[in-house]
């Protein structure tokens, strides 16, 4: 039987996170309370937003949902942010209004309740960059070689990339226009993806060795294929990857802005 790669399953390490949260939230005289913003309909959000709610209400957490719109966005944002209730905000991306909405919608959420890191002054980790790096850690990938980032947007690639660059790692920066894609891809010691292409990353893409993670959601950016090259390092599976752990991840941020504002006088 052909040897397969580690799969970097994220459902048991957001396992013992959740745990974590249990235990922290039964200690707090006043729970948290999370709020999500959506507008669009798209199968992505929907799936993240059962997630959410489910980790919610296993920890205790009250997950409220506001249906937006417009300028009703900035508004609700604006009342959010004033309600001394609410501990954190999550925009729930993508907006269907488009690019400039979505920049004035995170550049409105107030820091201290930016729970998804992804304003331009948030004081928290960007929600999927911190459940890559936990995931890795989980499994203990070494994170020192290349790092191919295919896919520069706001939720994952960029701040990811900026991320390890920071942290003084290798990292080259690329996207589904890039010339010569596979060439590219066949350099990365660690392989990320999140473009929303479904099956973006093909057998013959990645070098023998490599660890190869998936952040598309809620389709696949790995071609099946991959999951039967017995030399590769690791691979994430879609889903059940990094998916458990982004959401593990947010409500992380989340308990810290509720410690941080109790011990605020």
């Amino acid at each position: 039987m052909t040897n397969q790669p580690k799969l970097l399953d994220g459902a048991e390490p957001a396992g013992f996170i959740q745990a974590r949260h249990i235990r922290i939230v039964a200690g707090m005289k006043t729970k948290p309370r999370l709020a999500i913003i959506r507008s669009a309909e798209n199968p992505a959000g929907d799936q993240y937003l059962r997630m959410k709610h489910r980790h919610g209400r296993t920890i205790g957490v009250p997950v409220d949902l506001y249906v937006e719109s417009g300028k009703g966005i900035i508004k609700r944002i604006e009342q959010l942010n004033a309600d001394p209730n609410v501990t954190g905000i999550l925009i729930q991306l993508p907006l269907k209004e488009g690019g400039e909405l979505t920049n004035r919608a995170l550049a409105a959420v107030t820091p201290a309740k930016d729970i998804d890191g992804l304003g331009p002054n948030s004081p928290y980790e960007p929600g999927t960059v911190k459940a890559v790096l936990w995931l890795l850690a989980a499994y203990n990938i070494d994170i020192t070689g290349r790092s191919v980032i295919v896919g520069q947007g706001r939720l994952v690639g960029r701040p990811l990339a900026d991320r390890l660059e920071a942290a003084g790692h290798e990292v080259v920066r690329a996207d589904i226009t890039t010339a010569d894609l596979g060439a590219l891809t066949r350099t990365g010691d660690l392989l990320f993806t999140g473009t929303g292409r479904p099956g973006l990353i093909h057998a013959d893409m990645v070098k023998p060795g490599a660890v190869v993670v998936d952040t598309g959601a809620p389709s696949a950016e790995l071609d099946p294929a991959l999951y039967e090259r017995s030399d590769l390092k690791a691979i994430t599976p879609n889903p059940g990857g990094v998916g458990p752990m982004t959401v593990a991840s947010l409500f992380d941020n989340l308990l810290i802005a509720a410690q941080t504002t109790r011990a605020t006088p």
